[in-house]
């Protein structure tokens, strides 16, 4: 049994939360210099150059990205064969409290929900846990800011609704959003499973390279097709039109039930954040 203190846990969440808010991943960069450079509305290219600049910018001066550093939504992966001396969980949300403080990132989450009483430390953190093979710990970081948040969606189809089912659902979340999320957006789409473990996959499906395929050429193909109808609602960077209006849709499923065809839709805005550890 390999043992990692909890200490190190706080300090590796810690460095993620400032990364995470501070620095754009790649893969992320790499689509929305492509976007750019396909991108045939002059307005759009300009609102691409902006972004593009933002992100330069946030890098070089360690400074966030967006005045909303948002929820700090935390995937952890515990391998069987590894113990944490300590408290986990407190582990996480103190470094979540000392990465917001000394990022100097903005504490957006309030105790309540109705109360809606702002404690000032962004804390607690909002954590799935999975139990893998292995002795490591790996821990990603993806802060959710309320502009995409609040563009979720959830349908609950019969199976009857089919494949354009999941397609309609899909693009008309997208376009229900409209400019909200900041686009140009990554779409998350879950299928399957209930519905909380569909908006879980959908959610973990923005974890992914930007722009990577599923395995399964069936839902490899849905997502080309998705792409597709997304870019044809003409929304574009920022909402003001132009040819860009997802980086990627990645999809994800699990089996269901007979009589279930859950669909749920997350979004990220172009900022896609998210850092990852392994310890």
């Amino acid at each position: 049994m390999r043992e990692i203190d909890a200490a190190r846990v706080t300090e590796a969440m810690r460095d993620l939360c400032v990364r995470a808010c501070c620095e754009l991943p790649d893969d992320v960069v790499r689509a929305l210099r492509e976007a750019r450079e396909a991108e045939e509305w002059p307005v759009a290219r300009d609102a691409l150059d902006t972004i593009l600049e933002n992100v330069r910018v946030a890098a070089e001066d360690g400074v966030a990205l967006c005045q909303d550093t948002g929820l700090a939504c935390v995937f952890v992966e515990v391998g069987q064969d590894v113990h944490v001396t300590g408290d986990l969980r407190a582990a996480i949300d103190e470094g979540v409290r000392r990465g917001y403080a000394e990022g100097y990132l903005r504490k957006s989450t309030v105790s309540d929900p109705l109360r809606r009483v702002n404690p000032g430390d962004n804390a607690p953190a909002l954590v799935t846990f999975d139990v893998v093979p292995g002795d490591r710990l790996r821990i990603c970081v993806a802060p959710k800011g309320a502009g995409s948040e609040n563009m979720s969606r959830l349908a609950m189809l019969t199976p009857a609704a089919g494949r354009e089912g999941v397609v309609e659902a899909v693009v008309d979340a997208v376009r229900q959003a409209g400019p909200n999320p900041c686009p140009p957006v990554v779409v998350g789409v879950g299928v399957g499973g209930n519905a909380d473990h569909a908006m879980g996959l959908a959610k973990r499906a923005l974890l992914r390279e930007t722009g990577s395929r599923n395995p399964d050429p069936l839902y490899a193909e849905l997502e080309r097709e998705l792409e597709g109808r997304v870019s044809e609602l003409g929304v574009g960077p920022q909402g003001l039109g132009g040819a860009t209006t997802a980086l990627a849709v990645h999809v994800e499923a699990m089996p269901t039930h007979i009589a279930c065809l859950p669909v749920a839709v997350a979004l990220n805005c172009h900022v896609a954040r998210h850092a990852e550890v392994v310890l």
